[in-house]
């Protein structure tokens, strides 16, 4: 994480409020055309003498609503953590994150009054760019032309920027991105991310049955609803050293060993052993060996383990780190 990177729970308390160019949205992924708006976004702060700003909301605003009308299957997958998604903001040149909560009060807010109390009084925004179809407010009331109408009373000017598509016309979005992920299309999440799909976390003990297999893993906690495809993956290892470090990943709930349903990354180092607790580390997922299975015992458990990791070291004796 970037030093500069300033994170607020709420706005910004009153004498921390200087002037921004401010993009508004979930970011979940920061896919490509995520990173299109963020660049724009710099340009316009640089130019303008104008803080980079982002304002996201935690959850999702379609999360929350699957809760509060009890259907959670309508909530999205996660393809990032909050980390991740942090981490991401500040790579491409946001310094300033404004986290919102998504709650009732949130939710019932008219557009005005999220213009005047958040926009302008809250965050100072001198500079705006939405998606075309951006919507906001109670029961998404708000639009583009009300952007503006108030942009002219207060002082702040909007913009918009039209979908960023892929060499074949698709608009790149993380919806897209969730589609691929759940099928275990690795490549086509790449290409939409413009990097490999990854999550990280610090590394938690586990049961320390992987040790007991001679397979010792590294366990990482997943949010829920983790957009990826429960699975076994090769993957490289950020963060043990100066170097990504080879190793066979799987992600899902260990149906051979576990009945509770939590999901766990747990990875297995290819050709070092590395007292990993406690350090924050990067998985990213380069391919995809097979889907997680039951197996009848814990000997037919320890075959797959090995033939995984040998699948897993031809991979990387073909294409490399």
């Amino acid at each position: 994480m970037k030093p500069s990177l300033r994170i607020y729970r709420s706005l910004p308390p009153p004498d921390r409020r200087a002037p921004c160019a401010l993009t508004i949205g979930n970011f979940d992924g920061v896919h490509r055309g995520h990173q299109a708006m963020l660049a724009r976004v710099c340009q316009v702060a640089r130019e303008r003498a104008l803080v980079p700003a982002v304002m996201t909301f935690e959850p999702h605003p379609r999360e929350y609503f699957a809760t509060l009308n009890q259907r959670p299957e309508l909530a999205p997958t996660r393809i990032s953590g909050l980390r991740d998604k942090l981490a991401a903001l500040a790579r491409y040149g946001i310094s300033q994150v404004v986290v919102e909560r998504f709650n009732a009060h949130l939710a019932e807010m008219s557009a005005n009054a999220f213009i005047e109390q958040l926009l302008v009084q809250g965050l100072h925004a001198k500079w705006l760019l939405v998606g075309e179809d951006f919507r906001f407010g109670h029961k998404r009331s708000g639009d583009i032309d009300l952007l503006r109408e108030a942009g002219l009373r207060h002082g702040f000017e909007v913009q918009t920027l039209a979908d960023v598509t892929d060499r074949h016309g698709h608009r790149i979005s993380s919806s897209e991105v969730r589609t691929a992920l759940a099928v275990g299309d690795l490549e086509r999440a790449r290409h939409l991310l413009g990097h490999p799909f990854h999550i990280s976390g610090h590394v938690i003990h586990g049961q320390k049955l992987g040790r007991t297999l001679g397979f010792p893993t590294m366990n990482l906690r997943v949010a829920e609803r983790c957009a990826a495809r429960s699975g076994i993956y090769v993957v490289q290892v950020h963060g043990l050293g100066e170097r990504a470090l080879p190793a066979v990943a799987s992600l899902g709930v260990r149906p051979t060993v576990e009945d509770r349903g939590r999901v766990l990354l747990e990875a297995h180092l290819l050709d070092e052993t590395v007292n990993a607790y406690g350090k924050l580390v990067r998985v990213e997922f380069l391919h995809k060996l097979r889907d997680e299975e039951k197996f009848p015992d814990l000997p037919a458990l320890t075959a797959a383990i090995a033939e995984d990791a040998r699948n897993a070291r031809a991979y990387f004796a073909v294409h490399g780190l």
